[in-house]
């Protein structure tokens, strides 16, 4: 009976898709005709993964792209450049309509640190020093200076001022900042050159305010990857996002969050510092979502510790947090699960199969998609618990459409991995009105501008001979 239910509810999405046109909405759900497929040429398994995951998606055979590149993780800037980013730029020239870029089994995750000439060299070595010369100004001020005096505060103020520009300035000539995941960068890889320091804002992300709109690149698609430690485990994803999406995701939904609930006075005060509460806040808000939905029984965890090894059965949906770089055995994962671990260096690497970061563990493990950063992200990248969850249970927006309107950031370090097409709930698209447009809709509910946005838009001015741009 419930498979009946999902054929009708697929019949009747596309009709709504066809239908949508007609109202000039700005959403559609992704669709197979949509999706570029990109393969390494130099790992053979990587491309007969590209070639059986089209064919089961009935993806056309004209959206493969089979490149040479490396077949390391890592791969240097040059490198992204001429072997990655150059031949999917062209080859999207030529074909019109593409929204998503799948990378196989076998393509870099990594691009490395851009180095600096020497000029910017001695330009960051003057920061640095200036640097050191306002942090011993404050501690000078605070042991010095009489606290009650009202012009204390306004030198202190003043002094973090000078501080957080010099910052700024630090990041933006900083080769650590230049580093990216590979997908995360390819999402912009139709735009003219732009900053290489640093985070992009994501146009896409619902919470992405009007104002930033003008200042970042125009033109975003979407990605996602199809990897893990083994071919064989990359096989069993395709087969499990199909399976789920036919059949409905089953099991119980698990949240791990560290804190219990805030109370309503203290809410306002979560929006405005965006710090590890509004995270955990929004684990509470996403294990709401799921339970007021009736699709599965929730778990929620609000205590410090995670998950104890072999608590969580039947584990369908998860996100939570905090255990770094250390995979904790809690789960069973079910066939078609999707979730997440908070945390800071869970995609550092796919393929070595001794590590036991999240990602890795999780995919060996038996979980559908996943998500997470292959270097130090800070938290505010992170796709947003609670929106993530509510576009995942919609039925409409597939697993690419779930990150890409979840998460702020582009030309940073995070990565999706599973199948870009997959809708776990897609039975439940039924439940919307067909002349709807979704994204106008969540924007509505969900509207989130923490302050770090700004950080895009510094008030200090780098020098044009001294900025580094992305291609």
């Amino acid at each position: 009976m419930k498979r009946a239910y999902i054929l009708l509810a697929s019949f009747l999405l596309l009709l709504s898709i066809l239908l949508r046109n007609s109202f000039a909405t700005n959403f559609t759900t992704l669709l197979p005709t949509q999706v570029l497929v990109v393969a390494n040429k130099n790992v053979p398994q990587g491309v007969k993964l590209a070639k059986y995951y089209m064919s089961k998606r009935h993806i056309p055979k004209q959206n493969l792209l089979i490149l040479s590149t490396v077949t390391k993780e890592n791969c240097s800037r040059r490198q992204y450049n001429l072997y990655i980013a150059s031949p999917i730029r062209e080859f999207l020239k030529t074909h019109k309509g593409i929204k998503c870029i799948l990378l196989m089994y076998g393509m870099p995750l990594k691009i490395g640190p851009t180095p600096i000439d020497n000029k910017a060299q001695r330009e960051l070595n003057k920061i640095l020093k200036s640097i050191t010369d306002i942090k011993n100004q404050i501690t000078k001020l605070r042991l010095s200076a009489n606290k009650i005096d009202k012009s204390y505060k306004k030198r202190l103020n003043k002094f973090r001022k000078q501080l957080r520009l010099l910052q700024h300035q630090k990041l933006f000539l900083s080769p650590r900042a230049t580093t990216a995941s590979v997908d995360s960068e390819l999402a912009l890889v139709q735009n003219k050159p732009y900053e290489l320091c640093g985070w992009i804002p994501n146009r896409l992300f619902l919470g992405t305010p009007p104002y930033l709109l003008k200042n970042i690149p125009p033109k975003v698609i979407m990605v996602s990857r199809l990897d893990a430690p083994s071919a064989k485990i990359v096989k069993r994803i395709i087969d499990d996002s199909i399976y789920a999406q036919n059949h409905g995701l089953e099991g119980i939904a698990y949240f791990d969050a560290r804190w219990h609930m805030p109370k309503a006075n203290q809410i306002e005060k979560i929006k405005r510092d965006f710090s590890y509460k509004y995270f955990d806040w929004s684990i509470h808000l996403a294990a709401q979502v799921v339970r007021q939905s009736g699709v599965m029984p929730v778990v929620l965890d609000q205590k410090p510790s995670v998950f104890k090894p072999d608590s969580c059965p039947k584990a369908a949906l998860y996100c939570g947090w905090y255990s770094l770089g250390h995979y904790v055995n809690a789960f069973s994962w079910q066939r078609g699960s999707v979730g997440y671990h908070i945390a800071s260096v869970e995609c550092s690497t796919l393929h070595n199969k001794n590590s036991t970061i999240w990602c890795v563990k999780m995919l060996e493990k038996g979980i559908c998609a996943t998500l997470g950063p292959v270097r130090e992200p800070y938290i505010e990248a992170f796709p947003i618990p609670e929106v993530f969850f509510t576009l995942l249970l919609d039925g409409r927006f597939t697993l690419a459409q779930c990150y890409a309107y979840s998460k702020r950031f582009w030309s940073w370090q995070m990565v999706l991995i599973g199948d870009p097409l997959y809708r776990p709930f897609a039975y439940r698209a039924l439940l919307h009105p067909l002349n709807e447009n979704p994204i106008n809709a969540y924007r509505k509910v969900i509207i989130v501008v923490p302050r770090f946005l700004t950080r895009i838009i510094p008030e200090i001015k780098i020098p044009k001979d001294l900025s580094r741009a992305r291609h």
